[in-house]
Order: structure tokens, then sequence, then C-alpha cells
């Protein structure tokens, strides 16, 4: 198994492999976020890579936007990008020691498919320690067979369905409509409630 921790995610980004990233914001998670009318509304991007969805969200107006991620560069990236974004809510840690809470939204894009499926319950069991009562999880799982090869591993919409309905409302868990071309059919948007 391979080990998954902050100097593998590091060397990923030092070596621009970056296989994940579309280069812009996902249409799903767009699409949700144009939904949203309260921009004071406290955000987590977990994961965020280049930040494309954080990007998007400050440029829309939302102000309590918090990013964590286990490497360094994709931090000082989306910093370079968004210079005015406060520099004490992109957060270099561990996501599992992450400490914040009462989210009101968590967007999950890609976070989840690159941990090891060792980690998934306790993914789960966090997502529910860090919303606060009636908080959302929202955004894309891939949906193809779980893998023991990854990142990315899959996953089912049964596997995801039975993982997350004890810790949340699930309000929507479908296939994408609005995905890129390459990841047709193979993308499910969810809300999730806590």
């Amino acid at each position: 198994m391979k080990k998954l921790n902050k100097a593998y995610w590091e060397d990923k980004y030092r070596s621009d492999n970056l296989g994940w990233d579309i280069g812009h914001i996902s249409p799903p998670l767009k699409d949700y976020i144009d939904q949203l009318q309260d921009k004071h509304i406290k955000i987590l991007v977990p994961g965020a890579g280049n930040g494309h969805e954080v990007r998007y969200l400050f440029q829309q107006g939302f102000d309590t936007v918090y990013v964590v991620d286990i490497a360094k560069k994709p931090l000082t990236y989306i910093k370079e990008q968004l210079p005015d974004f406060p520099d004490e809510r992109l957060i270099e840690t561990d996501f599992f020691s992450f400490k914040e809470t009462n989210f009101d939204l968590i967007l999950e894009q890609t976070f989840f498919c690159a941990l090891h499926p060792t980690l998934r319950d306790a993914y789960t069991d966090k997502m529910t320690h860090l919303l606060k009562k009636g908080g959302k999880l929202v955004g894309l799982f891939f949906n193809f067979p779980l893998t023991q090869a990854g990142p990315p591993f899959g996953g089912r919409k049964a596997d995801y369905k039975t993982r997350f309905q004890n810790h949340f409302k699930i309000k929507l868990l479908e296939e994408a409509y609005n995905s890129i071309k390459p990841r047709a059919g193979s993308e499910l948007f969810f809300i999730f409630e806590k």
C-alpha cells in the first residue's frame, strides 16, 4: 500500500502530477454554489488542490471560507491567485487533525476518493464532527468499482448510501447530469445533511 502522506502529496504537486485537476471549477459544484443565497455561511473545502472551488466562492463574495490541505504548495498557489484571501483560513494540516468546527457547508471534490479506503469510516466521523446540526456535506463521489490501486479509489452508490445514512439525511445521491465529458457517467452528485 502506498503511503498517502504529506510527502506523497507534496511530490504530486512538485512534479505537477495532478490528474484530478480539471483546470476550473467542476460544473456540478458551480451550479450548486450559484444557488446559495447567504454569502456569510461558514464553508470548508478539504484537500482543495489548486482551489478552483475556493477561488469561485471567494469571487462570488463568500466571506467565511476555510481551506485545509496536507500539502503546502496548493495553499501557496491559492494565496497567489487570491492575495486577499485570509492567511488564517489557509490551513496546512492533516484533515483528521483539523480542529475548527460548526461549518454550514463542506464541499467535497476529489478528496474522499484520494483517501485510502481504510480511512472512510474516519472520514464520515470527521465530517459529522465538523458540521453543525443542519449543515451539509455536498459534492461529487466517483462512481466506479472500489479498487486497491489509487488514488483515486472508487466506490458505488449503494456503498456510499450505506456508509453515510446513519450520520446524515441523504437529500440527494444521483449521477451528475452536468459532469465534464471525461467524467460523464462516473460521478455522483450528493447533498447530505447532518
